[in-house]
């Protein structure tokens, strides 16, 4: 297998957009102010309000795992805890960074779907006061999900209400969420800051990026906005995703998400239509072989058919693409913004194949 082949193991595979490639080039001339005290950056902070509203704040980091933990370490206490789903991204493939770097407890709930919902965060609010237990501070949901779901508007909004009722914030980690806007049909602020998420983990590398990801704050004009902002910097820094060189970042960021994220969402728009389609044919592939089933919906740019382990094996000698739970079989097929349709139809080919030897 030749190693620049597309396969669907992930969408960080695939590389940087060209466009994105353009912007850093056309910023690679004199010397701009290190550390974010830039112009490029200036222009960036200006996006953000766009983005998601008049009160809110960017800070631009090197990944999403780095994002994820910068902005937990400012909505949380000490003492304090997050929830999230038991296949949250924070939990299951950060390496632990939340509870090393942070010092933060997990509280993780069970769910099939990857979702979390209203009445399973009320669950884990409980012996609030108790210093037995760690005290819950904020709840961490991701847009979509790492089951390939989507949040649907209400959802969040439920979320929201019920962490703001027992005084949680609540952090949206997303690292696919142009994929969710696409989806939606909707612009980033109407299903973040207006649906009441206080953080977002702004992804761009799954996107097209390079190394640029952000953390947002949404309303900065209240008490707590404004003490979230105000720590950012600070925890950036000793996080150790401070860029000297943040024009570099923020130059991709501005490309991929100014006017309204209209080519992030493009890019998204595709990798979803790709998936959609990987997701019809294994459908119409398992109609005629039982062996291969699909339990969940393509709702992004993600699909998570089961296949017996000989079938994963013949496959992946030609895709990369990973198991996704060794036990039942299932495996994770991840659409990128440079997927082609011939790349799907090669999957499903050679599937076909497989199945019918």
């Amino acid at each position: 297998m030749t190693t620049n082949k597309r396969g669907f193991a992930s969408d960080n595979y695939a590389g940087v957009h060209p466009a994105v490639m353009t912007a850093m080039a056309e910023v690679n001339h004199g010397h701009e102010v290190a550390y974010g005290e830039d112009s490029v950056t200036a222009k960036f902070d200006a996006l953000v309000q766009e983005l998601f509203g008049p009160n809110a704040v960017g800070f631009p980091v090197f990944n999403g795992t780095g994002a994820n933990v910068v902005a937990l370490q400012a909505a949380t206490k000490r003492w304090e805890a997050v929830i999230c789903a038991s296949s949250a991204h924070i939990h299951v493939d950060e390496g632990g960074a939340p509870e090393k770097m942070a010092g933060l407890k997990l509280w993780t709930v069970p769910t099939s779907t990857g979702k979390l919902t209203a009445e399973q965060v009320e669950s884990q609010i409980f012996d609030m006061g108790v210093v037995h237990r760690a005290q819950p501070g904020v709840v961490s949901i991701t847009q979509t999900t790492e089951m390939g779901t989507l949040y649907q508007l209400d959802e969040i909004r439920a979320i929201a209400d019920v962490a703001h009722r027992h005084g949680l914030l609540l952090h949206l980690d997303g690292a696919r969420i142009s994929n969710a806007a696409a989806a939606l049909g909707m612009t980033f602020k109407q299903f973040t800051t207006d649906a009441g998420v206080d953080l977002v983990s702004l992804g761009g590398t799954k996107i097209g990026a390079l190394a640029a990801e952000a953390v947002i704050v949404t309303d900065s004009s209240t008490a707590r906005g404004r003490e979230l902002a105000d720590a950012m910097p600070f925890l950036r820094k000793t996080s150790m995703q401070l860029a000297s060189k943040m024009r570099f970042m923020s130059a991709q960021l501005i490309a991929l998400f100014e006017n309204q994220a209209a080519l992030a969402v493009e890019n998204a728009r595709h990798a979803n239509a790709m998936a959609s389609r990987l997701y019809e044919g294994v459908v119409r592939i398992a109609a005629a072989h039982p062996e291969v089933s699909v339990e969940n919906p393509a709702e992004a740019n993600a699909v998570f058919p089961v296949l017996p382990d000989w079938l994963t094996e013949r496959l992946q000698a030609d895709y990369r693409f990973y198991v996704w739970n060794q036990e039942t079989g299932q495996v994770r097929w991840m659409c990128a913004w440079d997927t082609t349709v011939d790349d799907v139809d090669g999957l499903l080919g050679k599937l076909e194949d497989a199945l019918s030897a």
